[in-house]
C-alpha cells in the first residue's frame, strides 16, 4: 500500500513537472514569436520607408530632369539666336569695310584730280577764261573737294565706330555662348552622375543573381505592353547629324530609357521576399534526407501573408499532391515561382499579379509537419536557389 502511494505521488509529480515545462516552453515560444513578429514588422516598416524614399527620389530626379531639359532647350534656342545675330553683324562689318575702302579710293582719286587741275591752271595753256574766272572755278572745285573729303572722313569715322561696336557685340555674344555652354555642361554632368548612381544598384543586383542584362532588356522590349516607350532622341533641325550638345542629350536619353527597362525587368523577376510577417528559415536549398530539396522553407504562424516575389501571371492556383494548396506564378525570361502548403489562396489562374501583392496565407496543407511556406524559383524549368535572388534584391526592394 505504501509503495503504491509512493508510486502514485511520484507519477503525479512527474506529470505536473511535464505540464509546467510545456506551459513555460509554450509561453516562451509565444513571447519569442511576438518579439520576432515585432522585429519583422519594424523591418518591413523601415523597408517601406526606404522604398518610399527611393520612389520620391526617383520622382524628384525625373522632375529635375524635365526642368533641366527645358533649361537646356531654352539655352540652345538663345545660343542659336546669338549665332544668327553674330553672323548678321559679321556680314554688316564686311559691307561697311568694303564701302569704306571704296570711299577712301574715291577720295584719293579726287585728290589726284585736284592736284592735276591746279597744275593745269598754273601752266596757262592759252585758255579763253580770264584769270578771275579760272580762280573762281578753282575755288568752286576746291570747295567741292573739301566737302567730299569731309563727307568721306565722316563716313570713315562712322564706319570705324560701327566696326568697333560690331566687334564688341561679337565678343559679348561669344562670351554668352561660352557661358551658356558651361551651364549646359554642368547640367549634363549632374544628370549623368544621377543616372550612374541610379544604375549602380540595379547592375549589382543583376550581377549578383548571375543574370545577363542584355537578355533581360531584350525580353522587356519584346514583351513591353505598357504605355509610352523609349524616349525620343533629339534631332538636329538643320537636317544633318546632331550637334555635340544634342548627341550628349541623346546619350543621356538612351541611358534613362535603359534604366526604365532595367526597373521593369527587376519588377518582373523574383527578387522580393515572399513572406510578409514573422518567420524563421527552417530548411535551405539542396540535398535533404537523401533527396533534393528544391526550395526554401520559412516557418511561421498559420495565416501569415504570402506575397508574390515578382510581377507575373498565375498559371496554377489549387491543390497539388504533397504541396497542398499551391500557387505557381510565371515571370519574364523563363522564370517561375512556387508557393506551397498554403492555408488559403487569394488569386486565380490567369490573374496578373504585381511584386509584393498578397496572394495567399501560410498554412500546413499537403505533406507538411507544421505551418510553413515552401518557396521555389525555377528558371527555364530547372529549380535554382531562391536565396540568390532574395539576397541580390535586398538593397533594391
Amino acid at each position: 500500500m505504501i509503495i503504491g502511494s509512493a508510486v502514485f505521488v511520484g507519477w503525479t509529480v512527474i506529470v505536473t513537472s511535464i505540464f509546467l515545462i510545456d506551459t513555460i516552453s509554450a509561453g516562451n515560444a509565444r513571447d519569442l514569436a511576438q518579439r520576432e513578429q515585432a522585429m519583422y514588422q519594424e523591418r518591413l516598416n523601415q523597408m517601406a520607408l526606404e522604398r518610399d524614399a527611393r520612389s520620391a527620389a526617383a520622382a524628384a530626379a525625373q522632375d529635375r530632369f524635365a526642368l533641366a531639359m527645358d533649361q537646356v532647350s531654352e539655352m540652345q534656342t538663345r545660343l542659336l539666336d546669338s549665332e544668327e545675330r553674330r553672323r548678321e553683324l559679321e556680314t554688316a562689318v564686311d559691307v561697311i569695310q568694303a564701302t569704306l575702302r571704296r570711299t577712301i579710293d574715291e577720295r584719293d582719286e579726287a585728290r589726284v584730280a585736284a592736284a592735276a587741275f591746279q597744275i593745269e591752271l598754273q601752266a596757262d595753256t592759252g585758255t579763253v577764261q580770264t584769270a578771275a574766272e579760272r580762280e573762281q572755278e578753282l575755288q568752286q572745285t576746291l570747295a567741292f573737294l573739301n566737302y567730299a573729303l569731309e563727307a568721306t572722313a565722316g563716313e570713315r569715322d562712322e564706319g570705324f565706330t560701327l566696326v568697333a561696336e560690331a566687334v564688341e557685340e561679337i565678343n559679348r555674344l561669344n562670351f554668352e555662348a561660352a557661358l551658356t555652354e558651361e551651364r549646359q555642361n554642368r547640367v549634363f554632368r549632374q544628370l549623368e552622375e544621377a543616372v550612374a548612381v541610379s544604375m549602380e544598384p540595379l547592375d549589382e543586383m543583376f550581377s549578383a543573381a548571375g543574370l545577363d542584362t542584355d537578355d533581360l532588356i531584350e525580353g522587356v522590349r519584346q514583351g513591353y505592353s505598357g504605355q509610352g516607350g523609349p524616349l525620343t532622341p533629339i534631332i538636329s533641325t538643320s537636317g544633318e547629324g546632331p550637334d555635340p550638345l544634342s548627341a550628349r542629350a541623346n546619350d543621356l536619353l538612351r541611358e534613362l530609357d535603359e534604366i526604365n527597362l532595367w526597373r521593369i525587368a527587376a519588377e518582373r523577376l523574383p527578387f522580393s521576399f515572399p513572406v510578409n510577417g514573422s518567420y524563421r528559415q527552417s530548411s535551405g536549398f539542396g540535398p535533404r534526407w537523401g533527396r533534393m530539396h528544391e526550395g526554401l522553407d520559412f516557418a511561421g504562424a498559420t495565416g501569415t501573408p504570402i506575397v508574390a516575389g515578382g510581377s507575373g501571371t498565375v498559371v496554377f492556383a489549387g491543390r497539388q499532391s504533397g504541396y497542398g494548396n499551391m500557387i505557381d506564378i510565371r515571370h519574364a525570361n523563363g522564370f517561375m515561382t512556387r508557393y506551397g502548403h498554403l492555408s488559403r489562396i487569394h488569386v486565380t489562374e490567369g490573374q496578373r499579379v504585381s511584386r509584393g501583392e498578397h496572394i495567399g496565407d501560410m498554412g500546413n496543407t499537403g505533406r507538411s509537419t507544421g505551418p510553413h511556406l515552401h518557396y521555389e524559383v525555377h528558371r527555364n524549368g530547372t529549380p535554382v536557389d531562391p536565396s540568390t535572388f532574395i539576397r541580390a534584391g535586398r538593397n533594391v526592394f
